[in-house]
């Protein structure tokens, strides 16, 4: 196995909502739209939203019928500079996203900040600070 990540898909019940915070207040372009599953434009990597419903018709596994609890995993953006995740931050915050952790340095190297999808799941918007020589 080539260990490589080709795609994230985001399981959710609610498809429309989660589509309209992805593309109105993170700004991802829609490449592909089936209503329960989207597709956004991301260089690098795939990344779409799937509702559950239609994975559990495909495999029948009954873990895509549970309810989602807790954060299962983060998206970390990249950006340019301390400046530029403060300023994300709040507008992000202003068109709809939930404000989890304002920005902060931290003491692995970053300064970073935390927001939430209507879903709950957490995600981070990051940059590297310059290193103290």
């Amino acid at each position: 196995m080539n260990p490589q990540i080709a795609l994230i898909t985001i399981l959710t019940d609610d498809v429309p909502r989660l589509k309209t915070f992805y593309q109105n207040v993170l700004g991802f372009a829609i490449k592909q739209d089936l209503e329960q599953y989207i597709e956004f434009e991301s260089p690098g990597v795939r990344f779409a939203i799937c509702a559950r419903s239609v994975l559990f018709a495909v495999s029948q596994h009954p873990s895509y019928q549970q309810a989602h609890s807790g954060q299962a995993f983060e998206l970390a953006f990249p950006l340019e500079s301390p400046a530029v995740v403060d300023q994300t931050y709040m507008e992000i915050v202003l068109r709809g996203a939930t404000p989890v952790q304002t920005p902060a340095d931290m003491p692995w190297g970053q300064h970073t900040a935390m927001f939430a999808d209507p879903d709950g799941n957490i995600h981070e918007l990051f940059c590297d600070l310059p290193q103290e020589n």
